[in-house]
């Protein structure tokens, strides 16, 4: 990728003291995450998790970092994109086509629309990773001029014009709504209400370790997933309707938010894991059981791809 532009985000020690805010706090914090993770969850698209793919993940990861954004805006981002991509495809493949219109004409207009969208798809991925780093706290905002920069040292000849021009695309496409929950903020807000209850848990390095691990699982999203799924049917091969009823699985933040903390804890504190599983089950009445699964699914990927889980 290209150079790093601008200026670091700030750092972890900076932006995170826990055990500093109050019960009440924490739990209108954890109470609103779990309502809005619910109701996301009751309004499943049959194409989630397409533009969650795994290259484009990475890109998104990659430009974050050559950026120096705060990687919670990368986690935005991929959300931005799978909403958009998802209400933009649909949209144009709901145009009304003339009557009578012949198969051989249907196809090439759906060609010609994917021609399209091929161009386009690198400077949508760049107008979502921009919204997300004006809506973080923790990030600078990317100007255009930085974007311009940018996406010519990618190879990408843009002006500020076609910038502006996506980015309103994008915004129309998603009805002005970029306010989505991501992985991150749950495993954030799972750790500081962990870090109230497990006083003696050290979150530093535990947070540290999550960032690692759900950079790992959102890049092995579909082996993780797939494993899952046939660890908790017990069958090699899941039917259709078997997969369809388990992407409200793939798409919980708060499930994963656990995971991930799970997994964190059983590489850096495995004297701690069975006391943090029980714990993360009771602030979210998720069962040990399925934590304990996850771990095991995660751990097993890790150790198969030979990941230190030292990814940056």
């Amino acid at each position: 990728m290209a150079k790093s532009y601008a200026s670091p985000p700030p750092s972890h020690k900076l932006r995170y003291k826990f055990r500093e805010a109050s019960f009440e706090l924490l739990t209108d914090f954890l109470v609103n995450f779990n309502q809005r993770n619910k109701d996301n969850l009751g309004n499943l698209s049959e194409f989630c998790g397409c533009f969650k793919d795994k290259r484009l993940t990475e890109f998104i990861f990659l430009m974050t970092k050559d950026l120096r954004l705060d990687p919670l805006a990368g986690y935005h981002a991929i959300e931005l994109l799978q909403r958009f991509m998802v209400k933009h495809l649909l949209d144009l493949f709901t145009t009304p086509t003339p009557q009578g219109a012949a198969a051989d004409a249907l196809r090439n207009y759906e060609g010609a629309v994917f021609d399209k969208l091929k161009e386009k798809l690198p400077l949508i991925i760049f107008s979502c990773v921009q919204l997300a780093s004006k809506m973080s706290l923790h990030s600078h905002i990317i100007d255009n001029t930085t974007a311009v920069h940018f996406l010519h040292s990618v190879g990408l000849s843009i002006s500020k014009q076609k910038v502006l021009d996506s980015e309103l695309m994008v915004l129309k496409g998603l009805d002005f709504r970029l306010c989505v929950t991501n992985p991150l903020s749950y495993v954030e807000i799972l750790l500081e209400v962990l870090g109230h209850n497990e006083p003696t848990i050290p979150m530093d390095p535990l947070l540290h370790m999550c960032h690692r691990v759900l950079q790992f699982v959102s890049l092995q999203r579909a082996a993780i997933y797939d494993s899952l799924l046939v660890s908790t049917i017990g069958c090699g091969s899941p039917s259709a309707e078997q997969r369809e009823k388990f992407v409200a699985v793939t798409e919980d933040c708060m499930f994963l938010g656990v995971g991930v903390i799970a997994v964190a804890t059983f590489i850096l504190f495995f004297r701690n894991w069975e006391q943090v599983v029980a714990e993360l089950s009771h602030i979210t009445g998720i069962s040990q059981r399925s934590i304990s699964q996850f771990t095991c699914v995660t751990l097993m990927q890790i150790v198969e791809a030979r990941s230190p889980v030292a990814l940056t």
